[in-house]
């Protein structure tokens, strides 16, 4: 198996941990992300999927960039918003806490699968999410740091789902602020195992 093949294989796995973790807190009902927040409240409003939004709003910010890298970005919008809706329908009648305890339990998985999923995706280092893509813009053309220009991002988001009826509650201010902690722990994970995948493969090739 190739260098790229091994990459593409660990970014969809990431993709498919990533948006499991989004439902798992969507399911808990504690609130979700500014970002898919304001999913959910386009969904509720308007209509359409949350993954179908996922995806037109990942278009929009591949076109609005203008930059040829940032186009992957539609089709990683694309694979986001199909295993949202996947994770939606799959967890629908099965995962819904009734209970306070059962909601933090559901939201705490969510956030730490959440956290193990993009750190598995980012390792393979290759188109980002739409999110992530419009922080580094908007740093990019105001000269901010990431932390100020992904904090202001996060404010907008956070009044455009408040607009739209999004899922705003604790868990939303609990991601904001822990999800690059959770990332952070799981990144040197993931780098060691697929170090030693390589190795691996790199001594089955010799022999």
């Amino acid at each position: 198996m190739t260098l790229t093949q091994n990459k593409l294989i660990l970014y969809a796995i990431g993709i498919m941990i990533f948006t499991l973790g989004i439902v798992l807190t969507l399911q808990s009902g504690l609130g979700v992300s500014p970002f898919d927040a304001l999913l959910v409240g386009l969904h509720r409003t308007i209509g359409l999927t949350i993954g179908s939004w996922e995806v037109i709003l990942g278009a929009l910010n591949a076109i609005l960039l203008r930059s040829r890298p940032e186009y992957l970005g539609i089709l990683t919008a694309l694979m986001i918003g199909i295993c949202i809706d996947f994770w939606v329908l799959a967890l629908d009648g099965w995962v819904q806490p009734k209970t306070l305890a059962g909601q933090i339990a559901c939201f705490s998985l969510g956030l730490v699968v959440n956290g193990f999923g993009i750190a598995t995706y980012l390792q393979a280092k290759l188109a980002s999410v739409p999110f992530d893509g419009t922080m580094l813009a908007v740093t990019k053309l105001t000269g901010l740091n990431v932390i100020i220009s992904r904090a202001l991002l996060f404010l907008v988001l956070v009044i455009l789902a408040f607009i739209f009826n999004g899922l705003i509650g604790i868990g939303t201010l609990l991601i904001t602020f822990l999800s690059g902690v959770t990332i952070n722990v799981f990144i040197p994970y993931v780098g060691r195992f697929e170090k030693i995948q390589q190795e691996g493969e790199t001594g089955t090739g010799s022999l």
